[in-house]
């Protein structure tokens, strides 16, 4: 099944209020999008519509899949969300939660094989989680939690991967190293990443495009460099900001105080 994704008229209601608007924008197989934009902007939104978390006007397609027409558990193949704030019980071992992951491979009546464990158990090693395999995830640190959540997630191995907010519990180190991770993932396996990040700067150096979103629309879409503009920047998120661009050509976008 290939990981391209496709949205048509896409829009998402919350009683009177319109979160996502007729939003129409395409993924190429093996591409990384993000999604930019202020707080309230319709990020989260649109993940949560693509995953089929919450009820949309529009058409979601995965491939040549239409995403209202098929299963929970045949979309679970197709797609793989990190929630910013996923559920967690304190009492399950870490090894056992990863392997959740796995469970759209599983068949109902079946337990988890050899080859389950041992996708779990290469997560776990390169998300430097390996020590923490028989822990409780009461036990954990919210940086550590955040790269389980990821693990688990790539543990489904599905062709389109959702994060939303990935990095936001991670010092600067683990964040780089987290997105470069899954950066290594998707060019290995051909991944499609579809995610929001308030840090622009880094979602400037990871994804292919970026989609700004404003109230539900979008508001400029294309390669980092031409989204990240300084004068649609600052009408957007409230505040002057510079975009620099350093000695190996990263755009590094910095806030400027107004006082």
């Amino acid at each position: 099944m290939t990981g391209s994704l496709s949205l048509e008229r896409v829009t998402v209601r919350y009683g009177t209020s319109t979160a996502v608007s007729e939003l129409t924008e395409s993924v190429g197989h093996g591409e990384w999008v993000g999604l930019v934009g202020p707080n309230g902007a319709g990020k989260t939104t649109l993940l949560r519509s693509i995953a089929r978390l919450v009820p949309h006007e529009g058409k979601v397609a995965i491939g040549d899949a239409d995403s209202a027409q098929v299963s929970r558990r045949q979309l679970a193949r197709l797609v793989a969300y990190v929630p910013q704030r996923p559920t967690l019980p304190s009492d399950m071992a870490v090894s056992d939660y990863v392997l959740l992951g796995r469970t759209p491979h599983i068949g109902y009546f079946s337990f988890e094989s050899s080859h389950d464990r041992r996708v779990c158990s290469s997560l776990l090693e390169r998300l430097d989680l390996s020590r923490f395999a028989s822990r409780r995830l009461g036990t954990l640190s919210g940086g550590e939690l955040q790269r389980l959540v990821l693990a688990r997630a790539l543990a489904q191995e599905a062709p389109v991967l959702l994060l939303d907010e990935p990095t936001s519990e991670l010092d600067l180190g683990r964040r780089v190293e987290a997105l470069e991770l899954v950066d290594e993932l998707r060019r290995e396996h051909g991944l499609t990443v579809v995610s929001a990040l308030h840090d622009l700067t880094l979602a400037g150096q990871f994804a292919d495009r970026l989609v700004l979103l404003a109230a539900g629309k979008v508001a400029a879409a294309g390669s980092p460099a031409e989204v990240l503009k300084e004068a649609s920047l600052g009408v957007h998120f409230g505040t002057k900001v510079r975009v620099l661009r350093t000695s190996s050509g990263e755009l590094v976008v910095v806030p400027q105080r107004t006082r």
